[in-house]
């Protein structure tokens, strides 16, 4: 079960991952922050983002158009 739940949906590149580094920055090392968008680009741009910071994916999954990615703080 995530810390923080990000609804960036309807929203297109980069303001997923600014909401998502806000809300990220904002829990304690190992908590969990769930991330759901629909822009296309988000697969690659979010896993991109997550490996140049020291957190981690735990899960990223598309079903009916919404992405859906988990993040651990590191």
């Amino acid at each position: 079960m995530a810390d923080i739940v990000v609804d960036a949906k309807g929203l297109a590149c980069p303001m997923p991952i600014v909401r998502a580094k806000k809300a990220i920055d904002s829990l304690q090392p190992g908590q969990l922050m769930q991330l759901e968008t629909t822009d296309k680009g988000s697969m690659n741009d979010f896993q991109a983002w997550v490996s140049q910071t020291k957190n981690e994916m735990v899960e990223a999954k598309e079903n009916n158009g919404v992405f859906t990615f988990l993040v651990r703080k590191g």
